[in-house]
């Protein structure tokens, strides 16, 4: 049984390095210079790919929030006006995609509605992700799996029953199922680590992840320890920077010990196997004790 699947040039799986994602989302607050900065910052750190989030304001804003009026660096604008600063559009993602494959790092988004697909379908990203908030958006599920790319889902804010529905409409194939808690930041009782092994055994055939939210990066290292294939977490350039997504992000040096973290625990891990190291010698020779049999 090979729980395995090729993104990219890179494989996601047990027994591989773990695929780590920096999730830029809408960190960038609209701004394409920004985000190159923080695509060169995740490069440096160790990152193997960046993620986006694109939507369709007006299929993705509520109607009965559209309207509503909040403080924005853009001035005192209402929701939906909001929801438009904050998306980059097609010059802007071409830009992103020029710049992404100039330093050799994977880009993706995570699309919240189909005009988003149809929308993404014009570049060669190596993969599209299912937001927690869309698992249960089974016309969306099915328009992303038209496009014949792996995909990677979120299951925050989802029972077992909707996560498994969700399966049943996406299948199997070519997927990475991710757990999150979908709370900005989540306290370290709510992450809830021990789902990744209840969803590696749910389905065995399937790589999981862990996408956290969480303030530190122990808990993303332990993620691994307990089996995740993929980690990704929210990054940013400064913590301080406005966004609501800003508080659960990781700053480009706390991301780069994120990364070697994660390093040292796959290699700690090991082959399982009981072996006597060539470095326990001396040590063997000087200290064991054999009490001689009579």
């Amino acid at each position: 049984m090979t729980r395995e699947i090729k993104l990219g040039k890179k494989i996601i799986g047990d027994r591989q390095p773990a695929y780590i994602i920096a999730e830029i989302g809408i960190n960038h607050n609209g701004d394409l210079e920004v985000a190159k900065k923080m695509i060169e910052a995740a490069v440096h750190a160790g990152a193997d790919a960046v993620k986006f989030q694109k939507r369709t304001p007006e299929v993705c804003t509520p109607l009965d929030q559209q309207k509503q009026m909040r403080d924005t660096p853009w001035g005192y604008i209402t929701y939906l006006d909001y929801r438009h600063k904050v998306e980059l559009g097609q010059g802007a993602y071409r830009e992103i995609d020029r710049h992404c494959k100039k330093l050799g790092i994977d880009w993706f988004v995570s699309v919240w509605d189909e005009p988003s697909v149809d929308f993404m379908e014009q570049f060669e990203t190596p993969a599209y992700k299912i937001p927690s908030a869309s698992l249960t958006d089974h016309g969306l599920l099915r328009r992303v799996r038209q496009t014949g790319k792996p995909l990677i889902v979120s299951t925050g804010m989802s029972t077992m029953d909707e996560i498994h529905r969700g399966m049943e409409v996406v299948g199997l194939d070519n997927l990475v199922i991710m757990h999150t808690t979908s709370t900005y930041p989540c306290d370290p009782d709510e992450l809830n680590l021990r789902m990744i092994e209840t969803l590696r055994c749910e389905f065995p055939e399937t790589p999981i992840g862990y996408s956290g939210h969480e303030v530190g990066l122990v808990p993303s290292a332990v993620a691994v320890a307990l089996g995740a294939c993929s980690v990704e977490r929210h990054f940013t350039l400064d913590r301080a920077m406005w966004g609501g997504d800003q508080a659960a992000s990781v700053e480009p040096g706390g991301f780069e010990k994120l990364v070697k973290y994660i390093r040292v625990t796959e290699a700690a891990l090991g082959d399982g196997v009981k072996k006597v190291y060539q470095s326990e010698m001396s040590s063997l020779k000087k200290l064991r004790r054999v009490k001689k049999e009579e």
